[in-house]
């Protein structure tokens, strides 16, 4: 079975396909670094959004999302884009935790993995 790589460099590929089943790397904000939890959250989600279409999948089959957050006193904040993001009946499997980032700019990472359409 062939593993597909998109987006890679030595360290890391940001869609990963195999078996079905559709890996997207952890997002930080590019759009809104330094910004509030729920301007990260919602700069993540776009980008995540945007690879699950290229890698022709969707939101709608994401099976799980890992969630990290420099202060879990945000969880609220960061729920509160996540909620209206999802579609109804649609949520995945999901665990959040409270995680030192890579850069002191960043305060959300999310990571999913979604069926193959």
């Amino acid at each position: 079975m062939l593993i597909e790589r998109n987006h890679t460099n030595q360290r890391m590929s940001q869609i990963v396909q195999y078996g079905g089943v559709v890996y997207v790397a952890g997002q930080v904000a590019s759009g809104a670094p330094g910004g509030s939890v729920a301007e990260q959250t919602s700069d993540i989600l776009g980008r995540i959004d945007a690879l699950l279409r290229e890698a022709n999948t969707d939101k709608s089959k994401i099976l799980t999302a890992t969630i990290w957050l420099t202060d879990i006193g945000t969880f609220d904040e960061m729920n509160g884009v996540w909620d209206g993001w999802l579609l109804p009946g649609q949520a995945p499997a999901r665990a959040c935790v409270e995680a030192k980032l890579a850069a002191p700019q960043y305060t959300v990472e999310v990571m999913v993995a979604a069926a193959a359409a």
